[in-house]
């Protein structure tokens, strides 16, 4: 019964993912423009090792649709077009590798053709938030909790990176890996 429940609440996550993707979308054109050309395929996600296994779906398939957006598939039949894998062991890490601009390492086979225009939205879609809360709360609001959430960030980024790098000198210490810390001028 919980595995049912589990099960239903990462197609709900997911579903919500995939509009939140379409809303970024739909506010570029060229980036839908490029998704129509490949109406039909299908990419799967999958995630190795996910730490919460059993609360999110191990693979996520998505199809292109005819307007270019995207639309989950709850079960996958047959191969798809383009299989991405990403080592989800360490979502702390990820994120904090994201933030701080790095990409995480990933593995990807199928269609050449599309997994060029994947790479190119991963690399040019950007999320207007500023003016997507501009439309609720006005622009002078939006612009202050956007300067609010750049600093957030900022400050995440910061922590993490500290947290993580704690992390990995306390991994080395307890492996004998190596020094706790580097020596200075490295």
């Amino acid at each position: 019964m919980i595995k049912a429940i589990h099960r239903h609440l990462a197609a709900a996550v997911m579903e919500r993912v995939a509009l939140l993707v379409n809303h970024v979308l739909q506010g570029e054109a060229s980036a839908v423009e490029r998704l129509r050309r490949h109406a039909g395929k299908r990419v799967q996600f999958h995630f190795s090792s996910p730490p919460l296994s059993g609360w999110l779906p191990e693979d996520l398939t998505v199809e292109v649709t005819p307007a270019g957006l995207l639309e989950t598939l709850p079960e996958c039949s047959g191969a798809p077009d383009l299989r991405v894998s990403l080592d989800a062991s360490d979502p702390a890490r990820t994120i904090a590798n994201a933030l701080s601009g790095q990409r995480p390492a990933v593995e990807v086979s199928g269609d050449a053709g599309l997994a060029a225009d994947v790479a190119w939205l991963v690399d040019n879609l950007r999320w207007d938030v500023q003016d997507d809360l501009a439309r609720v709360v006005g622009d002078s609001a939006a612009a202050g909790i956007s300067q609010f959430a750049a600093a957030a960030s900022s400050a995440l980024r910061a922590a993490l990176g500290t947290l993580v790098e704690s992390a990995q000198r306390l991994r080395r210490m307890a492996t004998g890996e190596g020094p706790a810390s580097e020596p200075p001028g490295r």
